[in-house]
This record gives structure tokens, sequence and C-alpha cells, in this order.
């Protein structure tokens, strides 16, 4: 009879190391029909924020005249793509200092920190009207990214080329979470008008769509905890535990036969 305990014992121990099915399906909640429909009300608006490297060109009547603002300096942001590292080159990168400005040659400062790309654009455009004859301004951020660390295939930094990227899209661009890592507590690490904002975020729940962090900001991190077993994978300890308790459970079957 212990035996049978025994052998009962050790196939449970194992199995409750393993990874169940229920802990893996994102948006479980969401109702299993052919369609269903609801308005988005988190929709977020990119802003410029201090050390952003914003992409300017300026075009206007006369061209020659509008070479000196696109004269910007090349900066590289560098980016995980595909798992490779791969320097993204961009010309014409105006860095927004510490006090929220830009510096554009003529012109002078202009404080752009806390605009949207839409507002910036309309703002440096009325301030080239001084300069230049109908001038039109072309802007976006350039070293727009998102981090993605922890139990996910593949780990690392990704541009964004769009003002506007998803959590699930960032997830993505990672490879997406490995089958130990834990959906129901990700974590998002922002930082924004100096202050650092930790954000837990439930992967297996509908409610992420309307939640306000849903898309994400520039510089977001996002980190992805890995459950016990993937400990339990490497550590010697549990490894031990498992072949001798896989061993005696094979001794016990062997002796309630005899």
């Amino acid at each position: 009879m212990k035996n049978i305990i025994y052998l009962f014992l050790g196939v449970l121990f194992l199995s409750s190391c393993g990874v169940q099915y229920k802990q893996v399906p994102y948006f479980q909640d969401i109702i299993d029909t052919a369609f269903l429909q609801e308005d988005i009300s988190n929709s977020s608006v990119l802003r410029i924020q201090k050390d952003d490297i914003l992409g300017i060109t300026v075009s206007s009547l006369n061209s020659e005249a509008s070479a000196i603002f696109n004269m910007g300096s090349t900066s590289s942001v560098q980016g995980n793509v595909g798992g490779n590292i791969n320097p993204i080159l961009t010309a014409n990168g105006f860095l927004v200092d510490k006090e929220g400005q830009i510096q554009l040659p003529l012109v002078g400062s202009i404080t752009v920190a806390g605009l949207t790309t839409k507002a910036a654009r309309e703002l440096i455009q009325i301030r080239l009207q001084d300069y230049l004859r109908e001038p039109v301004v072309s802007l976006r951020v350039v070293n727009l990214k998102v981090s993605v660390l922890g139990d996910v295939a593949r780990p690392g930094v990704y541009p964004v080329q769009n003002e506007r990227v998803s959590i699930a899209e960032a997830i993505s661009m990672a490879g997406d979470l490995t089958i130990t890592g834990i959906r129901s507590n990700v974590l998002l690490i922002r930082e924004l008008e100096g202050k650092r904002t930790y954000i837990r975020l439930d992967l297996q729940k509908r409610d992420l769509f309307n939640s306000p962090y849903f898309y994400l900001q520039n510089n977001d991190v996002i980190y992805v905890q890995p459950g016990n077993s993937k400990y339990a994978s490497v550590d010697s300890s549990y490894r031990n535990v498992s072949i001798i308790l896989s061993a005696l459970s094979v001794i016990a079957l062997i002796i309630t036969r005899l």
C-alpha cells in the first residue's frame, strides 16, 4: 500500500512542476463568439519627450533657402531586429535637450517637449515663415523604441516605425512569451516627465485592451517574469528530487506487481 502511495506522490510532484494549459492562453475572458465589437476609448497620442531625436525635413518655394534647415546632425539608433543588432541611421536629427527645446538654424530655440508631433510640426512651420515662403515641415521621432526582456523568445531593444505601438505588438516583435513566462503579471516600466512608474498588466484578461497602458510610449520597458517551472528546469536540487522520485515510483510499481 505504501508503494502505491509513493507512486502517486511521485507522479503528482512531477506533474506539478510543469506548466498547466490554463496558464498559457491570452485574453481568456473574451466571450467565445463569432463576432465581438467594442469602441476604442484608450487610444493615446505620442508626445515629444526630452532626449528624443526629431527627424525634421523642410521644403519651400525656394529649395536653396530650405537646405540650411535640413542639415541636422546625423545620429544612429541601434535596435534588435530579428535577433540581430542593427544600426538605424537617421539624418536630420535634432535632439530635444533637458529644457525640452530644439535648436534650429536661424530660428534658435523652440520648445517642443510635451507637444504632439503634429503640434510641433505646425509650431516650427509658423516660426519658419519669417525665413521661407510657404514652408512645409515633415517631423517624426526617429529614436522611438521599446525594450522587451525576461522570459521571451528574443529579448532586446526594438525600434518602432509608427507613432503608436501596443504591448501586444511589442511582445510579438520579441517572438512572444515562452511557455513558462507568467502572462498574468507582466511588468511595464515607464519614465515620463522625470518620474518612473511601474505598472502590472495581465495578458490573460480582456481588460488589457482598454487599459491606458495598452499603447506604449517611447523608451517603455516590458519585463516578463519566468514561472517556477523555468527555475525548476535549471536548478540541480529540483532535478535531483525529480530523478529520485521517478526512480522510487518505478521501484514501487515493480514491487506492487511482484
